[in-house]
């Protein structure tokens, strides 16, 4: 039992990292003294800001110190590339050093891989301790990660609410006090033990109750996160987000008392008929085993030749009747379609799926424009008028995108009761974005500022969220580590090149600044063109996905028919 307790000390110890270690999101509260101070273009910050996202190339290292290092040395070393990397920022952008460009853009790099690091460690302790409820536990791990920059706009105007410079002492000082919070938890991890038949119902009961707090956590951080109404009041605020990260700590608590109220109290009493239904890693070895071995029935054939096994289910035949009816787009369906869940893709292999790259541009032309926004959202407001405004657009990104990541563990809370495959899922995330892009192209006013910003951090943040799940069950669950970091991939490269498109529309517009010679533009033409394009882009990433949803959807219904049925075998 008091490994049961651990475990929940660790899942607390890994909400904490992730929620201040998502400091990439707070880059444009700073961006625009940093661009002053350096006296560099437009194009110039972008690739400051791509310097940050291009960290994920080399997100592989971690992994690799993984197999040589223990895990708390892995977590400090994270720790203190950020605090070199932000530390020497906050120097630079202070006027205490001058250092060149090339420095400060490698510095931006130390910085961005420190989050991959921090990132490796959590989803390395959530799959440890957590192996039936991992997509739970990653899910909500993940969404902290997107209130980090709300938080840190709590913790600026609690401190000195005038200088932006501190956003990098706090990007550098935070993350390493924290490790040394979380290390304790991590040091006397539990060893692995099965759980009972009703463990995994048990634990996705404690995973709700961490979810009903999360949401309490997103709507405070959203109605006073960035609130100046005074010092005293901003850090009375800034008191009551810590508690309720505290608050979690009781959990090990809830388990001991519950525990005992069960089997001393009310030993009868069980938690039936729970919604809770996750796709897990033993779920995907039942569900291989059990198309392979109908694979030798006379009654299936490949799904290729459009011949199911008999009998066919009214389902089964509705898809069989909508491809017959679309025979334009039936080999762009059919071709090469995925015929189950679970199975492992080498790099080899992954590379010539086209669902991969299906699901590779849908994120390129989806999460990825989200997160370039997020970074020029600094220079955004700036053009429209509204710098006395940043902190608060930040604050609503960063809010909506961990509503959007705490949203991504829907299809799991009530897959029994509505089952949609998750690639459809994400088709339905990208929607959000286009509306938005589309939005601010129409309309330069306060609201609309604030609307699109809301709907692409909630679109962007179910993206980052999912993203996991849907590679490990596309793909296979022991290569999502491999294959993950490859999808990603498209994230320095879209911060490239969605963003020298931004800056190269920003600085045709622009007039040179008066004292440092960087140039600045002011109204809508600056962003027009640019919402235009990735409103476009984001139309591709949105049929993509759909084509993804529809090539997928017969191994999603193929795997929810053999869950069903080898839970009614079992039962």
């Amino acid at each position: 039992m008091a490994g049961q307790s651990r475990k929940w000390m660790i899942l607390v110890a890994t909400i904490w990292i992730q929620a201040f270690t998502g400091t990439n999101f707070d880059f444009s509260t700073y961006s625009s003294d940093l661009k002053t101070v350096l006296g560099i273009s437009q194009v110039q910050l972008n690739y400051l800001a791509v310097a940050s996202d291009l960290g994920k190339v080399f997100g592989w290292s971690s992994g690799l110190a993984l197999l040589y290092f223990p895990l708390w040395t892995v977590l400090f070393a994270a720790a203190i590339m950020g605090f070199v990397g932000y530390g020497v920022q906050w120097l630079v952008i202070t006027n205490v050093i001058s250092l060149p460009y090339i420095l400060v853009f490698l510095c931006c790099l130390l910085a961005g891989l420190s989050i991959c690091w921090f990132n490796t460690v959590c989803f390395v302790l959530c799959i440890r301790n957590f192996p039936a409820n991992r997509s739970l536990a990653l899910s909500l791990t993940v969404s902290f990660n997107g209130v980090s920059a709300a938080l840190y706009t709590l913790a600026y105007n609690a401190i000195n609410p005038i200088s932006t410079q501190l956003y990098l002492l706090l990007n550098a000082l935070i993350p390493l006090i924290v490790s040394f919070a979380a290390l304790i938890p991590i040091l006397r991890q539990p060893p692995l033990e099965p759980l009972p038949p009703d463990g995994v119902r048990r634990d996705s009961f404690m995973f709700l109750l961490l979810n009903i707090l999360a949401v309490l956590n997103g709507v405070y951080l959203l109605l006073f996160g960035s609130k100046t109404s005074g010092v005293t009041s901003a850090r009375l605020l800034f008191g009551g987000s810590i508690l309720l990260l505290i608050l979690p700590l009781c959990l090990p608590g809830l388990v001991y008392a519950r525990n005992w109220y069960l089997h001393k109290v009310h030993s009868s009493l069980r938690l039936e008929g729970s919604g809770f239904i996750l796709v897990d890693v033993d779920e995907l070895e039942i569900h291989k085993g059990m198309v392979t071995r109908e694979a030798s029935f006379d009654g299936y054939q490949l799904l290729n030749d459009d011949v199911v096994r008999t009998p066919i289910t009214p389902v089964q035949k509705s898809f069989i009747e909508d491809d017959n009816n679309r025979s334009c787009c039936s080999k762009l369906i059919t071709r090469n379609q995925l015929g189950m869940l679970g199975e492992e893709h080498p790099l080899f292999l992954l590379l010539r799926r086209s669902d991969f790259w299906l699901y590779y541009v849908a994120y390129f032309c989806g999460g990825t424009i989200g997160l370039v926004y997020s970074n020029n959202l600094g220079q955004i407001a700036q053009s429209l008028g509204q710098s006395s405004e940043t902190t608060t657009l930040v604050t609503l990104y960063s809010s909506f995108s961990f509503f959007g990541r705490l949203l991504s563990a829907t299809p799991d809370y009530i897959r029994a009761k509505f089952y949609f495959a998750r690639t459809g899922w994400l088709a339905v995330a990208l929607f959000p974005t286009t509306i938005a892009l589309f939005l601010l192209a129409s309309s330069g006013s306060l609201s609309a500022l604030q609307a699109g910003t809301a709907l692409i951090g909630l679109s962007s943040g179910f993206i980052f969220a999912a993203a996991v799940s849907i590679t490990s069950e596309l793909f296979g669950p022991n290569s999502v580590g491999v294959n993950h970091n490859i999808l990603i991939t498209n994230i320095p490269i879209g911060s490239l090149v969605y963003g020298f498109l931004a800056a190269l529309v920003y600085e045709s517009h622009s007039t040179a600044g008066s004292k440092t010679g960087s140039v600045i533009c002011m109204g809508r033409d600056c962003y027009f063109l640019t919402f235009v394009w990735w409103g476009c882009l984001s139309v591709i990433g949105l049929a993509s996905s759909v084509v993804l949803f529809l090539r997928t959807r017969r191994a999603y219904q193929r795997f929810e028919q053999d869950r069903i049925a080898s839970s009614m075998f079992y039962s």
